[in-house]
């Protein structure tokens, strides 16, 4: 198995460092100076390492080893933005920590450790006597956990790989995506004040109103919105504090119409779709809500089987929020995608995940037989907006998924084991594109 260098721990650690949250547009820098300032960290030391590299507008860049002249590529998909580091860490999530089995970091898991990891593995290849018959390129997005608008600008102007992979979801290789929305209600000003969330793909952690019989609290626990049930959400726990205090809702119809249509339902039933296909049912998360003099607005990430009309879920949301005088509509939608389970490519990356999943922490024999083939996920990945791209790995799917959650962390031995995966990947994939 590979082992880390020092050399390696030292990139890892500044990279985690760099606080690359999505900001505010400055000239060259269009996702903000946090984004920009990792890119450009990793691309000054690919250029160092002996690597072709390039950024596209200061919104994407690549690094790239292999025969210059070969028209085949093959491309690792990455990305340095993170969400923001929400509440409840033990340590400061921009300063890698290390207690001797785990690395603690916000990114280490999504996705700063994988493109790191990707990056270990093709310089490791270079320094060797490896000789690919393709170019290998590793290309980094920042701007993933907002819009993809980074991957999208790459896929209009830079050169589309003849084939790529990005290790940023969970193992064995993901066929399919399930649909994404942002779906807004929204309604006149409220005589309250109250706010939770951060971003619409996490589960807020914490929520808080205001009246004039002071202030109410409620703490959660954040997890990516994709699995909204590994988390606890602070806006229904906000609900259940008010209703406990014999709080009047009709004060708020935002809050009047989550208390009423949103927290007493099971499995989300409140978006009116009770289908499960292949992909999974739906799941949705109530993440960003705001009530002031202003308006009252509340986002929901909603993430939809493949098979399900998305638009369905917004006309039934739309006929619940009618009621309480609000207004329902789509801010963001990105449809399902599924590729062909018996490509030559998935077969190939579900050989190499079978052959090294015993490397990963908590493996168990029974496992071979239950995580061996290709599935569908509920998550947003790459694989969207780049063609010819497909998400494999990094998480095993044994494990408590940490991704976007407070004190996010990776075993070191899981992290050597990306590296030996990803090594894998390059030589194999590159031979049969």
């Amino acid at each position: 198995m590979a082992v880390l260098t020092v050399n390696e721990f030292e990139f890892l650690r500044k990279l985690i460092s760099i606080e690359s949250t999505g900001g505010t547009p400055v000239p060259g820098k269009p996702y903000g100076e946090g984004p920009y300032a990792a890119l450009e960290f990793f691309l000054d030391v690919a250029r160092e390492s002996g690597m072709r590299t390039g950024m596209l507008d200061g919104r994407v860049g690549w690094c790239e080893f292999g025969p210059e002249s070969s028209p085949t590529l093959f491309g690792i998909v990455c990305h340095l933005d993170v969400v923001p580091s929400g509440d409840g860490w033990q340590t400061d999530p921009f300063d890698l920590t290390f207690d001797g089995k785990r690395f603690k970091g916000r990114g280490i898991v999504d996705d700063k450790g994988p493109a790191a990891a990707a990056f270990f593995a093709m310089r490791r290849l270079m320094n060797s006597d490896y000789e690919p018959p393709c170019r290998i390129r590793l290309i980094l997005g920042t701007d993933e956990e907002r819009t993809c608008s980074c991957v999208e600008y790459y896929a209009e102007h830079g050169e589309i790989p003849t084939f790529a992979i990005t290790p940023d979801a969970e193992f064995p290789v993901i066929y399919a995506e399930k649909g994404i929305m942002n779906i807004k209600v929204s309604g006149p000003a409220s005589i309250v004040s109250a706010e939770a969330g951060s971003a619409a793909n996490m589960v807020p952690a914490s929520a808080w109103m205001t009246t004039g019989n002071g202030k109410t609290k409620a703490e959660g626990r954040t997890a990516h919105a994709s699995k909204p049930e590994l988390g606890i959400n602070a806006i229904f726990e906000l609900c259940n504090k008010l209703s406990s205090k014999g709080f009047d809702f009709k004060k708020s119809p935002l809050l009047n119409f989550i208390n009423n249509e949103i927290v007493p339902c099971k499995q989300y039933e409140y978006t009116g779709c009770n289908i499960e296909d292949e992909s999974g049912r739906v799941t949705a998360n109530p993440s960003i809500l705001k009530c002031s003099r202003d308006l009252e607005s509340l986002i929901i990430d909603v993430r939809c089987p493949i098979t399900y009309k998305m638009e369905d879920i917004t006309s039934h949301l739309a006929s619940l929020a009618k009621p309480y005088g609000l207004n329902c509509s789509t801010i963001s939608s990105m449809a399902p995608v599924c590729k062909d389970k018996n490509a030559t490519e998935i077969k190939i990356l579900t050989d190499i995940w079978n052959e090294n999943m015993s490397k990963y922490y908590g493996f168990e024999e029974s496992f071979r037989e239950k995580y061996s083939q290709p599935l569908a996920i509920g998550g947003g990945t790459y694989a969207r907006h780049i063609p010819n791209t497909i998400a494999f790995g990094l998480q095993a799917p044994w494990q408590e998924d940490v991704c976007h959650q407070a004190n996010e962390s990776r075993r070191l031995s899981d992290f050597e084991a990306d590296i030996d995966v990803l090594t894998e990947a390059v030589k194999r994939l590159s031979s049969a594109i």
